[in-house]
């Protein structure tokens, strides 16, 4: 079972997408957060969540003090409807914003700026449009912002755009995070 780890709405379970979905494992999304916490990014941070599945990274960061999460999937119900039962638990001033979009379309009409930023795509997407995604990111990152991009451990490293740089990758498992920030 997928639940909010901690936060206004922790323990409170999220519905998965029945197939074509990888939801990140509670003690992955614990150390994610643990890690977000010590660099206290969180508290009142624009958060984008591309290929959000379920939405629970992005749902957590909400629960966690995001003032604005973003939730991207093309196949959004299941993100919509837990991010209806967030927003009941949440502050009024949460913005929970789901966009039932591929992240390529997204990403190429998007005119925010977003604090933190996961990536959680299919372990079976190639690498050249991973890179392609965090080219059109880059340019939507505030200066100093987090991005955490989740693959297999045996995927390559992400490619870096200019002006985003590697800070380190941990594993668990068959997951890998690869953490970078936005130069200032």
């Amino acid at each position: 079972m997928t639940r909010i780890i901690a936060g206004f709405a922790g323990s409170l379970p999220l519905a998965v997408p029945p197939v074509g979905t990888r939801p990140t494992s509670d003690r992955v999304r614990e150390a994610i957060f643990s890690a977000l916490d010590a660099r206290d990014v969180l508290q009142g941070a624009r958060v984008v969540d591309l290929y959000a599945g379920s939405g629970a990274l992005g749902l957590e960061a909400a629960s966690r003090g995001a003032a604005r999460v973003v939730l991207v999937d093309r196949n959004a119900a299941v993100a919509r409807r837990n991010a209806a039962t967030i927003a009941r638990r949440g502050p009024t001033s949460l913005e929970l914003v789901v966009a039932g979009r591929t992240v390529r379309s997204f990403l190429a009409s998007a005119l925010e700026e977003w604090d933190v930023a996961f990536l959680d795509p299919p372990y079976d997407l190639e690498e050249n449009a991973l890179e392609h995604d965090l080219e059109q990111l880059a340019p939507r990152l505030s200066p100093g912002a987090v991005v955490v991009a989740e693959r297999s451990t045996r995927s390559a490293e992400p490619r870096w755009p200019h002006g985003v740089r590697l800070d380190r990758r941990t594993a668990y498992g068959d997951t890998a995070l690869w953490w970078a920030e936005r130069l200032d």
